[in-house]
């Protein structure tokens, strides 16, 4: 004998198992970013918004220049760009980055150094090393960032995850280097 199945029971099952799949997704694998402020000028403006994948440094670790999210105090997250890696010694001088006494080229910043009339990145020695499970970050917009030069080295466990994706404003969509 064949019942019929009341359609809004069918409609309720299917949104109660979407509301689970987004949860799980939401919860442990990815989430969104919104960007206040102007630290990450150029790359990342006001308000635009980004998808952060969640899993990705619980299998490996941070990378030079991966832009990340991290927990910056109890109530503020933060996005920069991971500049130094745990036992490395950083060093700026002259508007160059130099990692264990070696200069590194920064390509994401020279459009924005051309533009600046002074120093875009004034002189810092982080003092020592950075600690195991640490990294130091700074923001893209140098003159105008609270980062590592600040708040000292972030520890990994207070990392959100690292930013993949610009998915607002639709005309800037498209996955970050």
């Amino acid at each position: 004998m064949y019942r019929e199945e009341n359609p809004w029971l069918e409609w309720g099952k299917a949104i109660f198992v979407a509301i689970i799949i987004v949860f799980i997704i939401r919860t442990f694998l990815f989430t969104s970013y919104e960007v206040r402020g102007e630290s990450m000028l150029p790359t990342a403006h006001d308000g635009e918004r980004f998808i952060v994948n969640k899993v990705g440094y619980d299998f490996l670790s941070p990378k030079r220049f991966d832009m990340i999210v991290f927990h910056a105090n109890e109530q503020d997250d933060y996005i920069k760009r991971v500049i130094g890696l745990p036992g490395e010694e950083i060093m700026y001088k002259d508007d160059t980055l130099f990692v264990n006494g070696k200069p590194v080229e920064e390509p994401f910043l020279e459009e924005r150094k051309n533009e600046f009339s002074r120093t875009y990145t004034n002189d810092f020695m982080y003092q020592g090393v950075i600690p195991e499970n640490h990294v130091f970050v700074l923001g893209d917009n140098r003159p105008n960032s609270t980062d590592s030069r600040r708040i000292g080295p972030v520890n990994q466990d207070q990392i959100v995850g690292k930013v993949d994706l610009r998915f607002w404003p639709i005309t800037e969509a498209g996955i970050m280097r």
